[in-house]
């Protein structure tokens, strides 16, 4: 029987009703309506400083970076939700990418990345969707040596797409929007699934 694949999603944004949260909740629907396995990961649980190599030098590997880190090697595939902070994606999501990124006493640099399939996805009240954020994201992951898929999602207006803090969307041309990209994840990982060969200069 063949392997489940087993995704990793996490949202950029640490608040608690955060939208990023709520939409990336409907993709997962999706991906698992695929067959995959997801863990759902809330960086908000997972606190780190900034990331300082001569701290890093000096303490060592930050506890909560390595568990990110292990958390992350035990997954094939990544579904992100990023809001959009000034044009770009928020501080505390590119800290957990960076520190994830550099070698620890468990993983050689850029190992936990390489070879993995993403999707990605934002969402914001305004009418852009807070889709700026999401060429810098998909840069930062290319660089890291994962496979972004082509398809990639903007949730505009989607303060009007929930009831209140619930996480029920209620538009349904977009929640099926969702659920498909998190079920193409899916597909993708379960055709591609140790046959991706990746080239990344993080290896360097």
């Amino acid at each position: 029987m063949a392997k489940k694949p087993k995704i990793l999603a996490f949202a950029g944004s640490l608040r608690e009703h955060s939208y990023n949260k709520r939409v990336l909740k409907t993709a997962i629907e999706g991906a698992k309506r695929e067959g995959a396995e997801v863990t759902f990961l809330d960086l908000k649980d997972y606190p780190m400083p900034i990331y300082d190599e001569d701290d890093h030098k000096q303490h060592g590997f930050d506890e909560n970076a390595l568990r990110f880190q292990e958390i992350l090697s035990a997954h094939d595939g990544l579904l992100i939700a990023s809001p959009e902070y000034n044009g770009s994606l928020p501080g505390g999501l590119k800290n957990a990418l960076d520190w994830a990124s550099r070698p620890s006493d468990k993983f050689k640099m850029g190992e936990v990345f390489r070879g993995k399939v993403a999707a990605i996805i934002t969402a914001s009240p305004g009418s852009f969707g807070g889709i700026r954020c999401l060429v810098h994201l998909r840069g930062i992951l290319s660089v890291l040596g994962i496979n972004v898929l082509p398809s990639e999602i903007a949730v505009s207006f989607v303060n009007k797409m929930f009831d209140g803090a619930d996480d029920a969307m209620t538009d349904e041309r977009m929640k099926n929007l969702l659920e498909n990209l998190g079920a193409s994840l899916a597909e993708m990982l379960r055709k591609t699934h140790g046959e991706i060969e990746v080239v990344s200069d993080t290896s360097s």
